[in-house]
């Protein structure tokens, strides 16, 4: 496996502070309010609520940004569909940064971004390639590991369960994301930088 670049070990580790930050905080709880305003001003987005309008792609957004990438290098959006579509074009086309790919033609890494269905959706990577207005999700992955159960990488992301919260995905022998019949995976965000 690639060491990760300074880049992706910063992002992970932005995703990781963040976590260690809010972990027990509700997004109504006034200090992680007061962050998600924040996260979503510095990214260039008006803020309105922190309950009623979702954050988890201005999370992700505000870590790329933190880590250092700029808007000419990463999408930063309020849906995580926005990014995504573009990292595809981006693989499409051979260029950039931050480029997407099937889950089952790429491995995940520590500092790429995951991107996965929710609501019970189950938009795929043509859909994804084509599209910049859906329901989805991701994390930043912070660690590729091994346990009892086989490989895993270990993710961050926000606006889950309410807060900045921690999850396993499971890895094939290959390093590949496992899909799964709930909320399917769609995408995987490879950190060029």
């Amino acid at each position: 496996m690639p060491t990760p670049s300074a880049f992706a070990k910063k992002l992970a580790s932005v995703a990781q502070a963040q976590h260690a930050r809010f972990q027990f905080m509700n997004e109504a709880d006034p200090l992680l309010c007061k962050q998600i305003r924040r996260w979503t001003e510095d990214i260039g987005f008006s803020f309105s609520s922190c309950t009623r309008v979702p954050w988890s792609a201005v999370f992700i957004s505000w870590c790329v940004k933190q880590a250092g990438a700029t808007k000419a290098e990463f999408k930063f959006a309020m849906a995580h569909a926005v990014f995504v579509n573009q990292a595809i074009k981006n693989a499409s086309n051979g260029v950039g940064v931050f480029q997407g790919f099937d889950i089952a033609a790429m491995a995940p890494a520590v500092g790429d971004i995951i991107q996965n269905n929710r609501r019970g959706n189950k938009f795929d990577f043509s859909f994804a390639k084509t599209h910049t207005a859906y329901e989805s999700h991701s994390a930043i992955v912070i660690e590729i590991g091994q346990d009892t159960q086989g490989g895993f990488a270990f993710c961050v992301g926000g606006n889950e369960s309410d807060s900045v919260r921690r999850s396993v995905v499971r890895l094939n022998p290959q390093g590949l994301i496992k899909q799964r019949d709930g909320n399917p995976f769609i995408c995987v965000i490879k950190n060029l930088k």
